[in-house]
């Protein structure tokens, strides 16, 4: 069971809505992190894939908290990590 915590458009609203740029996560073991991450990526690959645009900035906010997003300073088909200060 994963205890991650993502924000989403529900999936009812995603096919008449833009798809999303950004998704928040928190997790509650470090155990947990690894593969939240790359679910998040991933889902974020295929709306980057559309525009072929940008790449995808992780953001390390503080322990057990992050944002994945697309970001137009990563160029297309990379993807960065960031701690934030």
């Amino acid at each position: 069971m994963t205890t991650a915590l993502l924000e989403r458009v529900p999936a009812a609203q995603t096919a008449e809505g833009p798809a999303p740029r950004s998704i928040s996560l928190e997790f509650s073991s470090a155990g947990e992190v690894h593969a939240g991450l790359e679910e998040a990526v991933a889902e974020l690959i295929e709306v980057a894939a559309k525009d072929a645009a940008c790449g995808i900035l992780v953001t390390r906010l503080h322990p057990g908290r992050y944002t994945v997003a697309l970001d137009e300073s990563v160029p297309f088909g990379e993807t960065y990590e960031s701690i934030a200060a």
